[in-house]
């Protein structure tokens, strides 16, 4: 049994009781939670590849609402089917043909539209989780209306022009990810030094596996909960110093 290509050991996972609505924009679906008070500062969050609709991503939807964002997670596969962890890894990249995280740029639009039209926000950031991560990188080299960004383990891998973001950016990984390498993770690291403009970060957690940072608390293990929540914390100051 090889490692899964992409995806982590999601369990058996707790029941969530979300504490946001789904709204329709366009041709979306979206998961939206506001805060408590007013605000012009919106997140968008982009789902793995179990989808907008997985109780994780929910959470951390949820927990940037707490933090004063209006924050919202649109479905960016539009409707068609998500990743399940029963399905068959062999059929991981046929899937994925048809789930390309670097074709996200019109839902983008229509989230980014939605949030300055409808909610008023006026400074917007975006975080993404491993299939997310990949396409928030993308959006940071491409759409000069987010903010600021935080990939967690998730990379652009096959393109020179990689390395150009518009906006400061925070790239997050685990030590034992399996799916990025510690000399890709160097790569981009040297590579930002000689091209990026903007202010950027990398941080490796130790002994992190891919898809550590989207767990609920009572799905952590008691030792990786210091470095789960570290990440958080690291996710929310990035956003909070730039949006």
């Amino acid at each position: 049994q090889m490692a899964d290509p992409f995806l982590y050991n999601t369990g058996e996972r707790s029941h969530y009781g979300c504490l946001g609505h789904e709204v329709q924009i366009e041709y979306l679906k979206a998961y939206v939670c506001r805060p408590s008070f007013s605000t012009d500062k919106a997140v968008i969050v982009v789902h793995d590849v179990f989808g907008w609709r997985f109780p994780d991503i929910r959470y951390i939807v949820d927990l940037m609402a707490g933090h004063g964002y209006i924050t919202i997670c649109p479905d960016f596969f539009k409707g068609t089917e998500p990743w399940k962890p029963t399905d068959h890894w062999v059929d991981f990249p046929d899937w994925m043909k048809n789930h390309d995280p670097m074709k996200v740029d019109k839902e983008a639009d229509v989230v980014l539209k939605y949030l300055k039209e409808q909610c008023g926000a006026k400074k917007i950031g975006i975080v993404g989780f491993s299939w997310g991560g990949m396409a928030v990188h993308h959006l940071m080299l491409k759409n000069p209306q987010l903010t600021a960004g935080v990939s967690l383990y998730g990379i652009v891998r096959d393109s020179e022009e990689r390395y150009t973001l518009l906006n400061p950016t925070f790239f997050i990984f685990g030590e034992k990810d399996h799916t990025i390498s510690l000399d890709q993770i160097f790569l981009l690291e040297d590579k930002l030094k000689q091209y990026c403009k903007v202010p950027y970060k990398i941080k490796v957690y130790p002994g992190q596996v891919h898809g550590f940072a989207q767990l609920k608390p009572e799905d952590m293990k008691p030792e990786d909960k210091p470095y789960i929540e570290e990440a958080r914390r690291d996710m929310i100051d990035w956003i909070k110093m730039f949006v």
